[in-house]
């Protein structure tokens, strides 16, 4: 049997049709979620400003309380997925929505907003709707007990991506120091029970190696049949200590829920769906050889951009040039301060601005550490102080950075006008200034 036969061979869905499941009600939790607990409030309707990404700038948020529409509909995509109700047209809408929201703004950028971009990407590909939904009650003919393999094996390859990237990012040495993990764990010494331990500094230390060996382990240990059911439970550990300590979102469950790709077809239907018949009559899958291509290619570019930042001089994790879209997940604690010096160069006058005068405090905070922030920040100032009379202005970014603890140093150099640099998306922004140790 050939690759590409490998890839169409018919094998028993069940781990799709759970996965569809339970990522429905979590995508639809994340939507409703972001409503009830303020996140809509404080992302799209209390700033001036969203910082979409460079490319996006059309994307704005819809006015007045529209975001809170957008959102419920959302929701109810979500809903359509987890029921299986016109599936297809339900994950279309939430990919298209959620793409949107997450270009949309930069200042509460995750990685695992970006990995349910992808995993929505990827649910639009296959027929996850084909067992225990509505669309196969309502049109039995669609009904089917089998998918291509090439359906389970995907889910598998972008997981596997992920957890490896993120160990291989975690092997430098701030974090083999255990410098973030000490700053985070010691704000969260007051939790309940566990707070003393958090603030020890051997169980820092543990928990920074043991995450360089969960995320570089979990994946062959998922594979490897002999140990899949302990990768599982301690895939489960891995995900819920997440949950409790960091409060990512659905993120941790979603982690957990990939799991089920691991296993084989056969153990998820007779643990979740004992009802479920063998299949008798095996669908034939007929092999697309545009599909392998596609796939390919896909994953081609998955392993190609977190490498990228390799392309760049200077540490990622200073420059952010390469950052995001890398996996580099919750990896350095960067704060510090900014603020911009405005000169008007026919009259020399010269104006001191706070960005807070302009932006949330999250926003102000965030513009301090990320320099295509800064940059597009001074773009709105340029064009604000045009509208005010002043067309022709100069302006200088000043502050101060702290990496992983460090004591503050200069990341943008104070003497370039902004306002006469054109970003680089391919290159090195020479107003970026090295880190010294």
């Amino acid at each position: 049997m050939t690759f590409t036969q490998k890839l169409f061979r018919p094998v028993d869905n069940s781990p799709l049709i759970l996965f569809r499941i339970v990522f429905g009600l979590l995508i639809f939790l994340e939507a409703w979620g972001a409503i009830l607990t303020g996140w809509v409030r404080r992302a799209f309707i209390e700033p001036q400003y969203t910082f979409p990404f460079l490319d996006f700038p059309w994307l704005q948020p819809l006015p007045g309380y529209g975001m809170y529409v957008y959102y419920i509909v959302m929701g109810i995509a979500g809903l359509m997925v987890l029921f299986g109700f016109y599936y297809r047209l339900g994950i279309g809408i939430y990919t298209i929505m959620w793409s949107a929201v997450y270009f949309m703004q930069k200042t509460n950028y995750n990685n695992h907003y970006y990995l349910l971009v992808l995993l929505c990407l990827l649910m639009c590909l296959v027929p996850a709707h084909r067992y225990a939904s509505i669309d196969a009650t309502r049109h039995p003919e669609k009904k089917s007990l089998t998918c291509p393999q090439w359906c389970l094996w995907i889910f598998a390859i972008q997981t596997s991506i992920v957890y490896i990237y993120a160990s291989v990012a975690k092997m430098y040495p701030d974090w083999i120091a255990a410098k973030p993990i000490s700053i985070w764990f010691d704000y969260k010494s007051d939790y309940f029970l566990i707070g003393p331990l958090l603030a020890e500094e051997w169980f820092q230390h543990v928990i920074a190696y043991g995450g360089i060996l969960f995320d570089l382990l979990i994946a062959p240990g998922l594979i490897w049949k002999k140990t899949r059911k302990y990768a599982f439970i301690a895939s489960i550990f891995f995900h819920l200590f997440n949950s409790i300590i960091f409060q990512v979102g659905v993120f941790p469950y979603m982690g957990i829920a990939l799991g089920v790709f691991f296993f084989e077809p056969t153990v998820i239907r007779k643990v979740f769906f004992k009802k479920k018949p063998i299949a008798e009559h095996v669908d034939i899958y007929r092999p697309k050889i545009a599909w392998v291509y596609i796939i390919g290619l896909y994953f081609i570019m998955q392993i190609s951009l977190p490498l990228r930042h390799w392309l760049f001089p200077g540490n990622v994790h200073w420059t952010e040039e390469g950052h995001r879209l890398s996996w580099h997940m919750m990896l350095r604690v960067k704060s510090g301060y900014v603020f911009f010096r405005v000169v008007d160069e026919e009259t020399g006058r010269k104006w001191k601005v706070n960005p807070t005068q302009y932006l949330t405090y999250k926003q102000s905070r965030a513009i301090a550490t990320r320099p295509d922030m800064c940059w597009q920040f001074v773009q709105i100032l340029k064009s604000d102080y045009a509208q005010r009379g002043f067309p022709d202005v100069a302006i200088y970014a000043v502050g101060k950075v702290s990496l992983n603890g460090r004591e503050q140093q200069p990341l943008y150099d104070e003497s370039v006008d902004l306002t006469k640099v054109k970003w680089r998306r391919f290159g090195h922004s020479e107003w970026l200034l090295s880190m010294t140790e």
